[in-house]
């Protein structure tokens, strides 16, 4: 059966489903503002403004490591 919701692909996520789906999964809030701030700061999109959760977790880790 269906219930009305079309499946999420996480590799064409807008910033507020990437934010209520980061927010959902660590267990603490993961606001739109944030996900904007590291757009700004050189985090990957797509040219239609979509984020993949891959490549968006992979630049977090990576802007980890570099610690400041």
């Amino acid at each position: 059966m269906s219930n009305g919701k079309s499946p999420i692909d996480p590799n064409r996520l807008t910033v507020e489903k990437a934010s209520k789906l980061l927010s959902a999964a660590a267990k603490i809030r993961f606001p739109e503002e944030l996900i904007a701030e590291d757009l700004e700061m050189g985090a990957p999109q797509s040219k239609d403004g979509t984020i993949s959760l891959v490549a968006y977790a992979a630049w977090m880790l990576k802007e980890m490591s570099r610690g400041e």
